[in-house]
C-alpha cells in the first residue's frame, strides 16, 4: 500500500488505510481511503451518501459479496422468478375471492388430501427431483396454476364443490414438494462462496417483498373486478400466461454444472465430434426442459441417446442367454465395478455393490459410448472399451476445466446392485 508522503511530516508520522469490498481477490472495489498524521485525519468515501444507503438496502435482498459470491445465472433467474411469483400472488387473490364466495371458509378434507398427495409425490418422485431440477421446477409451477384454476372454477359447479377443492389442494401439494426440493438444488448451484444459507435467507427477503407487493396489487385487482366474471377470467388467464412464460425464461436462464443423464449425453456427443467440451450455458440451450415434450416423445416412441441406457439394472432380469453374453464380454470390464449388457437396442448397466459415485458416472458414460457404437445392430464392447481407455480421462479433465462437477452423476436412486464371479468355461458362473 503506497500513498504520497504528506509534506512536512516525518517518514513514520503518517499512515494511509484503504477499504476494499468484495467476496474474492478478483472481485474487489475500493470504497474508502483514510489518511492520518500527527495533526489530522482525512477520510474519503467513494460513492454518494444515497448510493451507500442504497447499497445497504440492497444488502437485505442479495447475498453478501454479491455479485462475486453467486453464479452468473443468479440474477436472470431471480428476476424472472420474482416476476412469476408476483403474478402468482395477484392471481391467488382472485382465486381466493372466488373460493370464499362459494363456501365462506376453507374445507378441512381438502387440506388432508393435499398433505397425503405431497407424501405420495415424494415417495414416487423424490429421487428424480435432483437429477431433473429444471423440468420439475416447471412442473411445480404448472401444478400450482392448475390448483388456482380449480379454485376459480369451484363456484361454477356447486354440486361438485368439494371434489374440485380437493383436486386443487392435491395439485398444490405437488407444487410444495417439487418446488422446495428443486429450490434446494438450485441454491447449492448458485453458492459460489459456500454461502447457501445466506442465499436462502436473502431469497426469503425477496419472497416477502414479492408477497407484500403481489397481495396489494391482487386486492386492488380483486376489488376492481368484483362482480364482473369476464374481467376476472381475462385477468386470471392473462396473468397465468405471463406466469408460465416467466417460469420458462427463469428455468431456461439456468446453466447448471452438475451432470445428469441428458447433460452428460450432450457433452459426450460434442466431445466425440470436436474433442472439446461445451460450456454450461451452451449445454443449457440444448436441454429439453418441457415436461410435455418428454411425454410426447414417449408416446410416439422417439428416444434420445441417454434414454437407451438403463442404469442400475436388476440381476434377476438376466436370462441364460444374457448370462452367456456377459461371460463372453466380461474381459472388457476387468477391474470395473460395473457390467454392460447390450440387449434389444438398449444398454443395461449392472452396478457392483461396492461401486462408488465416480464408478456410476463412468459406467453411464461407458453405456452411452456403447449405445452410439451399437446403433447398427452389432455390439461393439471392444471398441467402446478402447474409447474409454484412451479418451475418458481426457473427457473428465476437460469437464473439470469448464467448471463441471464430476464427482457423481445425478440420477434416480440406484436400488439394485450386483456381485459377480467368473472363471473358466468349466467353472460355475454366479
Amino acid at each position: 500500500m503506497e500513498a504520497p508522503h504528506p509534506q512536512g511530516e516525518a517518514a513514520a508520522g503518517w499512515v494511509t488505510v484503504e477499504e476494499w469490498r468484495g467476496s474474492s481477490a478478483s472481485m474487489l472495489s475500493r470504497t474508502a481511503v483514510l489518511t492520518a498524521s500527527a495533526s489530522s485525519l482525512t477520510s474519503r468515501r467513494f460513492g454518494s451518501r444515497w448510493g451507500r444507503i442504497g447499497s445497504r438496502m440492497l444488502g437485505a435482498f442479495v447475498p453478501e459479496g454479491f455479485p462475486g459470491s453467486v453464479t452468473p445465472d443468479y440474477v436472470p433467474f431471480q428476476t424472472w422468478d420474482t416476476l412469476q411469483g408476483l403474478s402468482t400472488y395477484i392471481r391467488a387473490m382472485l382465486s381466493t375471492q372466488a373460493l370464499l364466495g362459494a363456501i365462506g371458509v376453507g374445507e378441512q378434507s381438502a387440506t388432508v388430501i393435499g398433505m397425503l398427495g405431497g407424501i405420495l409425490f415424494t415417495f414416487y418422485q423424490g429421487s428424480n427431483l435432483d437429477s431433473n431440477a429444471k423440468m420439475w421446477r416447471l412442473v411445480a409451477d404448472f401444478m400450482n396454476d392448475l390448483g388456482m384454476l380449480m379454485d376459480l372454477l369451484s363456484p361454477l359447479f356447486p354440486s361438485s364443490l368439494i371434489v374440485i377443492m380437493c383436486l386443487g389442494s392435491l395439485s398444490r401439494s405437488f407444487t410444495g414438494v417439487a418446488s422446495g426440493a428443486t429450490r434446494a438444488a438450485l441454491t447449492q448451484h448458485f453458492a459460489l462462496a459456500n454461502n447457501a444459507a445466506d442465499i436462502s435467507a436473502k431469497e426469503g427477503s425477496q419472497e416477502t417483498l414479492a408477497t407484500m407487493t403481489g397481495m396489494g396489487l391482487g386486492m386492488l385487482l380483486a376489488h376492481i373486478t368484483r362482480g364482473h366474471a369476464l374481467s376476472v377470467w381475462v385477468s386470471f388467464l392473462s396473468l397465468t400466461v405471463f406466469h408460465m412464460y416467466a417460469n420458462y425464461k427463469a428455468v431456461q436462464s439456468l446453466s447448471l454444472t452438475t451432470l445428469n443423464s441428458e447433460r452428460a449425453s450432450i457433452l459426450l456427443q460434442y466431445f466425440k465430434e470436436c474433442s472439446e467440451v461445451l460450456a454450461p450455458k451452451q449445454v443449457s440451450q440444448q436441454e429439453h426442459i418441457l415436461p410435455f415434450w418428454s411425454s410426447w416423445r414417449k408416446l410416439i416412441r422417439i428416444k434420445l441417446p441417454h434414454e437407451h441406457v438403463h442404469l442400475g439394472a436388476k440381476a434377476s432380469m438376466l436370462t441364460h442367454t444374457d448370462m452367456l453374453e456377459i461371460a463372453k464380454t466380461r474381459s472388457h470390464y476387468e477391474n470395473s465395478n460395473y457390467l454392460l449388457l447390450d440387449k434389444e437396442g438398449s444398454v443395461h448397466i449392472f452396478i457392483h455393490k461396492q461401486a462408488t459415485p465416480a464408478d456410476v458416472l463412468k459406467s453411464f458414460i461407458h453405456g452411452l459410448v456403447l449405445t452410439n457404437l451399437s446403433q447398427n445392430g452389432k455390439s461393439q464392447h471392444a471398441e467402446a472399451r478402447r474409447w474409454m481407455d484412451d479418451k475418458y480421462t481426457t473427457f473428465i479433465s476437460k469437464l473439470q476445466v469448464k467448471g463441471y462437477s464430476t464427482e457423481r452423476l445425478l440420477s434416480h436412486s440406484i436400488v439394485w446392485r450386483a456381485h459377480w464371479l467368473h472363471g473358466q468355461l468349466d467353472e460355475k458362473l454366479e
